[in-house]
């Protein structure tokens, strides 16, 4: 007879290789279209560099105005549904990208991919926190967000390569195609009820009064969540996060191409591999150590990423502003290796600070904010400062915002620090 504990395990990490490679797939898709911008800028579309900056910022528009619609959806219904429907769209999007013959047409495809990945991004994350409890939750995030680097970076390596070889429409055609033989797995998922895995956990929440009186998937939902200070101070300082880590991801193999006169297709694989390195052992290096931390402070997690990233501040800059290859290359590894090692820590922090009902909810809205304010404009912004001055100027704004983000993540610790102090007084 089968053991039940240990068949619910092995459904748990099938899921979580599923949901890993699905998001492998997504970031491949997202970025491939960052080691195609020397190509697409050559191409007879006569894109300029802002034209260039709003393929990512387009997609990332359409992906946050999406997120919160498909919150609602995944804190009401199926969420294995809505994520296979996504999965198939997105992959066909960025298939349809290399059919193009217009800087338009091109936007329109990549802002297409945005629906589909607003749906995976904003109901995978609740998903994934039901099929593990909160002692190992941090260690499924950082499996989970693994794949982020390694997906990125083989969007860098997969897009250069191809397009070296078959032109850059190819390169769109390889990056869409494995999404949708894929989405009918996701289909398949088992989808587990919202918060059994955290139900003794949240009966103290619940005799406190503080689990939320609104309906599951309202959009009172939305609100009610900007008030709560640890997580609004944690969605903020990602969205710094994520504006310096994503105007770095999409315009650094430009930068060692042009400033540093690195060739093309060396400057793609390369930063692709450092990302690929630095993102695979920082992520599972953060995601280990924010389980072990757990044991002694429930904001492990946030104060973790909060001084990690603010270790990272002077290796982002020596990685921009040094003209060595061996100083701005080494200083490169050691900024994204402190970088990555927030990203398990972080997504795991915001699942945790909120109702499992409403995970969805606040996944999406934390997309919403982190893009609005961070890779939506970010590409833009460093690719219209490229023009007006250099690029070489443009990126400094890079180590500002990693700055900001380590500095209020540290204040979200502090944060919920003294309202699970107000809680433990009030339960006296």
């Amino acid at each position: 007879m089968s053991d039940p504990s240990r068949t619910a395990r092995r459904a748990s990490l099938i899921s979580l290789s599923v949901l890993a490679g699905v998001n492998l797939l997504n970031y491949l898709d997202r970025y491939v279209v960052s080691a195609l911008l020397p190509q697409l800028k050559q191409a007879p579309m006569g894109l300029d560099d802002f034209q260039l900056g709003t393929l990512m910022s387009g997609f990332l528009i359409v992906y946050l105005l999406a997120a919160p619609i498909f919150g609602r959806l995944g804190d009401r219904g199926s969420r294995t549904r809505p994520i296979a429907i996504g999965v198939f769209l997105w992959s066909l999007a960025t298939g349809l990208s290399g059919l193009a013959r217009s800087y338009l047409q091109l936007l329109g495809a990549r802002a297409t991919v945005g629906i589909g990945e607003a749906a995976y991004g904003t109901i995978a994350p609740s998903l994934l926190a039901d099929y593990f409890a909160p002692n190992t939750r941090g260690r499924a995030f950082a499996v989970f967000n693994m794949a982020i680097p390694v997906g990125a970076a083989l969007g860098y390596i997969v897009g250069g390569i191809v397009a070296a070889h078959y032109g850059w429409r190819a390169a769109f055609y390889v990056a869409g195609v494995p999404g949708i033989l894929l989405a009918w797995w996701i289909w398949r998922l088992p989808d587990p009820p919202r918060g059994a895995r955290d139900a003794a956990e949240f009966s103290a929440a619940t005799n406190a009064g503080t689990r939320p009186a609104v309906r599951p998937g309202s959009w009172a939902v939305y609100p009610r969540l900007l008030r709560q200070r640890p997580y609004l101070l944690t969605v903020l300082g990602y969205a710094a996060y994520t504006f310096a880590l994503g105007g770095l991801a999409f315009w650094m193999p430009t930068f060692l191409e042009r400033v540093r006169g690195v060739p093309a297709v060396q400057a793609t694989a390369g930063f692709g591999a450092i990302v690929v390195i630095t993102g695979f052992v920082g992520t599972f290096v953060g995601g280990w150590l924010g389980d072990y931390w757990l044991k002694f402070s429930r904001q492990a997690y946030l104060w973790m990423s909060g001084w990690a990233t603010v270790l990272a501040v002077p290796a982002t800059y020596l990685a921009l502003a040094s003209g060595t290859p061996s100083v701005y290359y080494g200083a490169l590894v050691v900024a994204e290796l402190l970088l990555f090692i927030s990203t398990g820590p972080i997504n795991t922090a915001i699942v945790n600070l909120v109702d499992p009902a409403e995970r969805a909810c606040a996944v999406a809205l934390s997309i919403f904010v982190i893009h609005a304010l961070g890779d939506v404009i970010s590409p833009s912004i460093i690719g219209g400062a490229s023009d007006v001055a250099s690029l070489g100027v443009a990126v400094m704004i890079v180590p500002f915002a990693v700055v900001v983000s380590g500095a209020l993540w540290v204040l979200a610790a502090k944060a919920d620090a003294r309202a699970a102090g107000a809680e433990t007084a009030s339960l006296a």
